[in-house]
């Protein structure tokens, strides 16, 4: 008698499993046949149709549809939309979306809310009239775009200079990711000590701090025993991010865990295991609650963190050396650098592929990775003839520390040659280099006397969608610069005093008034006690006495005149680097403090005017995807 496990599957059960796929036709299609008493069409026809709406779901649900569960939108059935043609469709679409923006416009101008039907009262017709439709619908489509529309960087460079600001200390140990709410009132900072605190930026007083908690001994692991939950982290924290619509605060670190907290209440609610090292990096979608986290196994790993779900999702795979950044935008996209695999990855999430932009130079290595014989007289003529065009502030890129999105096509990369390079998705090769971003450091050798080595980038951060973007290092500045022509150059644009080493930046500009209630933003500060010299591990909540601080009276009459909008700056400053303690900058008069430095560039008034002061679209447009998803 055969061996069963050998044994040859039949024909007639494999069709069984496929069986229920054929029998049971859609019923959409079916009720659309009988209603229209057409003919099904050709076989090529109907395949087709199912390849598009497998894509459909794939585009809107980003996974299996069974894995969401129920869809957040509870006035739909389920069913109600199946009969429904795409006409009709894309008006029931057209008819939401409008309805939303009556109700944020609404709510902005004193609105009352909905009644039982769900639609707008308390809001007067001639308050919402077309001018105010028409700017609000263009803006939501430059937003979503995905190019860049917001040309401010002359008016941030031309008033930087007379701009509040206030740092924030609390820290014991280098401040590792510091990253701010969308309207601008709260911020969390993280730092080496493993602690995570929450301030209030409109008193600029520290609200709450979370501490690291204590591993749990050896013995509480083992066969048969449950898993112990430590509802925080047990290490160094090095990285934050935060959802656009301020609900959920992410934190990774050393114990290579993804912890996720309630953002309003500070409260833990989830820790993700999974990552076999460090967590260097997180970033939320914009207008999402999808989440990547990168980490130094050479994985990205992403959540879906909507309360259907609330889990792991997928991992993606490619880089050959540790990841230190990721930045993302509105599309399902991600950005990531390798270190020093000298290469940034372009992840096409639905698509599920990526594409590849390799940095450091040309080399015979490089060309034989993109398929170039090395013994080519080509490649050899151009290798040489780029040899000969290096001048001084040419290095050699050993490792790309840090990335960040400026529209969807187009991003910035940093490394340890100090130089900053601008891309572009459908090019290989960088659009634009400029050397030597941060200058030159110089250190005393007893053999070879001053030695003089590229300060690396250590953090970029842009102000999405528009021309100016920020870089840190550990010259004791950041710069700030600005896009030139059609995003194929920068140049230098203005610079701001940030003593120590700049392990994060983040840009944001929150709507018109947001931070006219902050004492350090409407109120000339106090000058500081030159006797007093305070501690860099204190626990002071605020240091407004720095002199960047300092506003003239000129500018307070514009300030207290009328509410301005301001482009914020937010810098996580420590006395090391996130990641090491190869280099401390500390003493010596250098000024060096671990905290968070807070700068609010206000804008000119005819800037204002152009980005004029509209709720955001991300959740409007979200929900509408979520209904056609549904409907679909």
């Amino acid at each position: 008698m055969p061996d069963p496990l050998f044994k040859k599957v039949s024909g007639h059960k494999r069709k069984r499993v496929s069986q229920p796929t054929v029998s049971n036709p859609n019923p959409r299609r079916v009720s659309r046949k009988n209603a229209n008493n057409t003919p099904l069409g050709s076989r090529k026809r109907r395949n087709s149709d199912e390849d598009i709406d497998e894509r459909d779901e794939v585009v809107g649900a980003f996974d299996n549809v069974d894995l969401e569960g129920p869809l957040p939108d509870v006035n739909e059935s389920g069913d109600e939309y199946d009969d429904e043609t795409p006409a009709q469709k894309r008006l029931r679409l057209a008819k939401l979306y409008l309805s939303n923006v009556k109700k944020s416009v609404a709510g902005g101008g004193g609105g009352e809310g909905e009644d039982d039907d769900g639609e707008v009262v308390g809001w007067d017709a001639e308050d919402l009239d077309r001018e105010i439709l028409e700017s609000r619908l263009q803006k939501d489509v430059l937003e979503h775009s995905g190019k860049v529309h917001v040309y401010v960087a002359d008016s941030v460079g031309s008033n930087v200079a007379n701009s509040p600001s206030t740092r924030l200390r609390g820290h014991k140990m280098p401040v590792t990711a510091a990253v701010i709410s969308e309207d601008g009132r709260i911020l969390f900072s993280a730092s080496k000590d493993g602690s995570i605190v929450k301030w209030d930026l409109i008193t600029g007083k520290r609200v709450y701090a979370l501490f690291k908690k204590k591993r749990p001994p050896p013995d509480a692991k083992g066969k048969g025993k449950e898993p112990v939950v430590v509802e925080g982290h047990t290490d160094e924290v090095l990285a934050l991010a935060m959802s656009s619509d301020g609900r959920y605060l992410a934190s990774g670190g050393k114990d290579r865990k993804v912890v996720i907290w309630d953002a309003r209440e500070f409260k833990w609610m989830k820790s993700f295991g999974g990552h076999k090292d460090l967590v260097s990096a997180l970033v939320f979608r914009k207008g999402t609650h999808q989440l990547f986290s990168a980490s130094y196994d050479r994985t990205v790993k992403i959540f879906d963190l909507s309360p259907q779900v609330m889990g792991y999702i997928e991992t993606l795979f490619g880089h050959q050396d540790v990841i230190t950044s990721v930045d993302s935008l509105r599309s399902e996209t991600a950005l990531t650098c390798g270190a020093r695999d000298k290469s940034v990855r372009f992840w096409k999430v639905v698509e599920e592929n990526q594409l590849v932009f390799r940095g450091g130079g040309r080399s015979a290595l490089r060309d034989v990775l993109e398929g170039i014989p090395v013994d080519d007289e080509e490649a050899e003529k151009r290798r040489e003839k780029e040899k000969a065009k290096k001048g001084t502030n040419d290095y050699h890129e050993g490792s790309i520390d840090c990335v960040a999105f400026i529209d969807e096509a187009t991003f910035l990369s940093g490394g340890d040659s100090g130089a900053i390079r601008l891309w572009s998705n459908n090019k290989k090769k960088a659009v634009y280099t400029h050397g030597l971003a941060h200058g030159l450091h110089e250190t005393h050798s007893e053999t070879e006397g001053i030695v003089r080595s590229p300060r690396w980038i250590t953090a970029l951060a842009v102000l999405r969608y528009s021309n100016v973007f920020a870089s840190g290092s550990w010259e004791g500045i950041i710069r700030l610069w600005k896009l030139n022509g059609q995003n194929r150059s920068f140049s230098p644009l203005a610079t701001i005093p940030a003593p120590g080493v700049i392990n994060s930046l983040q840009m944001i500009s929150p709507r018109v008034g947001a931070l006219d209630e902050a004492r350090w933003v409407s109120q000339p500060p106090a000058p500081a006690p030159e006797d007093e010299e305070q501690d860099s591990d204190s626990d002071s909540d605020s240091d407004n006495s720095s002199s960047a601080s300092r506003i003239d009276a000129a500018s307070m009459k514009v300030l207290k005149g009328k509410s301005r909008r301001h482009c914020v700056i937010v810098a996580g400053i420590g006395q090391e680097p996130r990641f090491g303690r190869w280099l401390r900058i500390a003493g010596g008069g250098t000024g060096s403090r671990n905290g968070v430095l807070v700068v609010a560039i206000p804008y000119d008034e005819a800037v204002e005017e152009i980005i004029a002061d509209a709720p955001s679209a991300l959740g409007i447009v979200q929900g509408v995807k979520t209904s056609y998803n549904k409907g679909a």
